[in-house]
């Protein structure tokens, strides 16, 4: 009786292992030297964390797609771009992006690379069992529209460092009891300025001005770059520049289903909070890509500026409560257009009609 239970045992141990899983679900906690990934075999508990250099780990990796019939992975976006995404698609596994998040649900204090990894396995074991709900997912560009993305976003990295040297040099100004307006590293303007200053503050200027002077060359060459590449034919009243940012930043159209969506990418839809019979309009929610947001709000500004809207006027609409979905409502009026391009410009030139 005993040599029959060993045999039994011994025959279902054989037949388990020569069972090939259907999934195995990787969750990776990347860094720049080391990659933490826990597994999850089928319906199993998560196995221990193993830590691996990234060379190993693409190594690693290439052994477990032939142990299962599906391998998925996920990892958070981040500094690392998408290369690593990349190298797993091509190997077959079927990998998520996913939007950072405090994986300390229960805020016990205790976070470090294990836990995050082992987290993020058990929420993909739960998107990947039908709740896709379970992780925010990341939409990964192309090589060519990350490409361009990357040329626009380097633009604004460009003006944002000239702005501040520019006010550092006017800070600078300040302390020695001297003010000066935006542009005074101009040749103009510090021609005139050049001479009411003591000399050992107009080199320390000196510094700062060859900076300003290098970066807005680069500056204006990638302005130029960008407004060239636009199409001669647009939307009325969207400028080359705010054309090509809104297009970079977007990437792909038909990623939207609805216009909804479009709206909900751009954060300026109204916030709620509602419970109960309690029921409160917030804000807008500032939820999604800010750079869109930001070429929204200069196309706003633009247009309020042309009809001579104030100021405070045309922020506090932009600041509204029901944001962006009564806009949508008002817009309407403007006409109904089939190309997502020119809904958000009807959006940026109805916002002060609400």
């Amino acid at each position: 009786m005993t040599k029959q239970k060993f045999n039994n045992s011994k025959a279902r141990v054989e037949q388990a292992a020569s069972t090939k899983p259907q999934t195995i679900k990787l969750g990776l906690d990347v860094h720049a030297d080391s990659i933490v990934v826990v597994r999850i075999v089928d319906h199993s508990a998560p196995q221990p964390a193993q830590k691996f250099t990234p060379a190993k780990f693409r190594e690693w990796v290439k052994g477990q797609r032939p142990l299962a019939d599906q391998v998925h992975s996920c990892y958070e976006a981040g500094p690392f771009g998408y290369g690593l995404h990349r190298y797993l698609a091509e190997l077959g596994v079927h990998n998520l992006v996913v939007q950072p998040v405090c994986l300390d649900e229960r805020h016990k204090g205790v976070n470090h690379d294990k836990s995050d990894a082992k987290e993020l396995a058990l929420r993909l074991d739960r998107q990947v069992a039908g709740n896709t709900h379970a992780l925010a997912t990341v939409r990964v560009p192309t090589p060519a529209e990350e490409q361009k993305r990357i040329a626009s976003r380097q633009r604004e990295q460009l003006k944002r460092e000239v702005m501040r040297l520019a006010a550092q040099g006017r800070s600078l100004l300040m302390t020695q009891g001297y003010r000066a307006k935006r542009g005074w590293w101009g040749v103009n303007r510090w021609a005139e300025l050049e001479v009411k200053l003591p000399v050992w503050l107009a080199q320390r200027l000196e510094v700062f001005r060859r900076l300003l002077a290098t970066l807005t060359v680069e500056l204006d060459a990638a302005t130029a770059a960008l407004e060239a590449a636009a199409p001669a034919v647009r939307p009325k009243g969207l400028g080359g520049l705010t054309y090509e940012v809104i297009e970079r930043e977007v990437g792909d159209w038909g990623r939207f289903a609805n216009r909804r969506q479009v709206a909900s990418y751009t954060g300026l839809c109204g916030g709620v909070s509602a419970s109960g019979q309690s029921h409160h309009l917030l804000p807008i929610t500032k939820h999604g890509n800010v750079r869109l947001r930001t070429a929204l709000a200069r196309i706003i500004r633009t247009s309020a500026q042309k009809r001579r809207i104030p100021n405070v006027h045309w922020r506090s609409l932009l600041r509204a409560k029901k944001g962006l979905s009564t806009v949508c409502r008002k817009s309407r009026s403007l006409g109904k257009c089939t190309e997502p391009v020119p809904v958000l410009v009807f959006v940026g030139v109805g916002v002060h009609k609400v």
